[in-house]
């Protein structure tokens, strides 16, 4: 009788990843089933192991005892994020509760992830407007040269693991500790809230007594770059971003601000580069073309103070174009809605698409009141669009709104400086200002005054 050999079975690679054509929040159309196919499958079998996606297992029972196995059990797992899907996040919880390592993420570039797995690596790939894999190839290599790298080396990409030391045989006694640090972050952020209101000086020295920021809770360190936001301390937010541990200085919100620094610090150019990037790896926002086209109007004011025609039309054409995609990535977000027809209001004529887009902002901002707690923004946004719209009860009772909401001086300024940017447009077409609208720039003038001074 001769013995027969079998060769070992290759290790099980399980597919985290929703099915079929979805839409994303951001009008990104995408066909998971194709991805699979074209790029995932043949990746993961090119890496020598054995893909496991749950449509391909015809088991019975109940579904989560197989799911819970494969989660557990596999060896490797890919995870695609794209699309934000509940279920792929739930997933991915339990796998990197269970598993320290080999499990490899992927998102399709155009789509955007949640703030919560921001600081992940995740390898992109490339869409066709169809939602197919754009580049097959070069995505199905990039894959299975990360999958080989897990084999090879068992590097931890569970942020649990990598944070939590000693999970999951966490002592009791860290309880103690966890709850020195719960309230070591609350009265650190207590200090910046009174630090805010006695300057620039201050804020630095916190900084410096901080020392490793590697060592320092994310949280304080957020509020730590938003304290510099709020005296408008724009050089100390560009180097703090420098300063930070990478997982954090990567995040989509933290990006946004650092672009927001550059502009104000006369870096518009720097400041476009990252929020392209941005676009470009992370998809569409409102906040992202938000704060783009904030660089854009800044680009017009100062052809307009340079009496360059020509490219101030321009520059002002891309503001209100860029602020429009906003608009239209969230109708709920009537920041860039705001800033879309204020900028209308600048050209000469005014632009027409100005009386449609109107009330769809101001229902906007209704909404958005209606259904929580009214801030600043909303009150000011009102303001603004009573100005746009000559309503003189409307302003005046959302500036006496607005004016109770401030929370930081600069919030006031950037809204007089929206509002005397209409009066300029209008002055310049022969029109007088109003005097309730000469009470309303001096009101905001005032409070600019009021304001910490850097």
């Amino acid at each position: 009788m001769s013995a027969t050999s079998t060769a070992p079975l290759p290790p099980l690679c399980f597919v985290l990843m929703p099915f079929g054509k979805k839409s994303t929040e951001g009008n990104l159309f995408i066909d998971f089933d194709a991805v699979y196919a074209e790029v995932i499958k043949p990746a993961i079998v090119d890496a020598g192991l054995d893909p496991l996606r749950a449509d391909e297992e015809a088991a019975g029972g109940i579904i989560h005892k197989p799911m819970f196995e494969r989660l557990i059990l596999c060896p490797f797992a890919v995870a695609d994020l794209t699309a934000a899907n509940a279920n792929v996040f739930y997933e991915l919880g339990v796998r990197h509760a269970a598993k320290p390592h080999s499990t490899v993420l992927l998102f399709a570039e155009g789509g955007r992830l949640p703030f919560d797995v921001g600081l992940l690596r995740a390898r992109s790939y490339r869409l066709t407007a169809d939602g197919r894999p754009a580049d097959a190839p070069a995505g199905r290599a990039a894959l299975t040269k990360a999958l080989r790298d897990a084999r090879a080396q068992a590097s931890t990409d569970s942020p649990i693991y990598q944070l939590l030391e000693d999970f999951p045989e966490v002592a009791h006694t860290k309880t103690d500790v966890f709850r020195d640090r719960v309230e070591y972050a609350r009265r650190q952020k207590e200090t910046l809230q009174s630090l805010r209101r006695e300057g620039l000086e201050h804020l630095r020295k916190f900084e410096q007594g901080l020392g490793d920021l590697d060592a320092v809770e994310s949280g304080v360190l957020v509020d730590l770059y938003l304290s510099y936001r709020a005296v408008k301390a724009w050089q100390a937010m560009i180097d703090l971003a420098a300063r930070m541990p990478r997982h954090l200085a990567t995040t989509v919100m933290i990006q946004e601000q650092l672009a927001l620094a550059l502009n104000r610090a006369g870096r518009g150019d720097e400041a476009e580069r990252v929020l392209t990037s941005l676009l470009q790896t992370r998809g569409a926002s409102s906040e992202t073309y938000g704060i783009l086209g904030r660089v854009y109007k800044d680009r017009y004011d100062g052809a307009q103070r340079a009496a360059d025609t020509f490219r101030a039309r321009g520059e002002l054409e891309k503001a209100i174009a860029t602020y429009l995609k906003g608009f239209e990535c969230d109708w709920r977000d009537a920041y860039p809605g705001i800033n879309a027809v204020t900028l209308m209001e600048l050209r000469t004529p005014v632009d027409p698409r100005q009386a449609e887009l109107l009330p769809v902002v101001i229902y906007a901002v209704k909404r958005k009141m209606a259904s929580g707690k009214p801030d600043y923004w909303d009150h000011a946004t009102l303001l603004e669009l009573a100005v746009l719209a000559r309503d003189e009860t409307g302003a005046l009772d959302a500036l006496t709104a607005s004016l109770a909401a401030v929370r930081e001086g600069w919030e006031a300024e950037t809204t007089l400086r929206n509002i005397e940017l209409i009066r300029e447009a209008r002055r310049a077409r022969g029109e007088a200002a109003p005097a309730w609208l000469l009470t309303v720039t001096s009101e905001l003038a005032a409070q600019k005054r009021a304001s910490p001074q850097t």
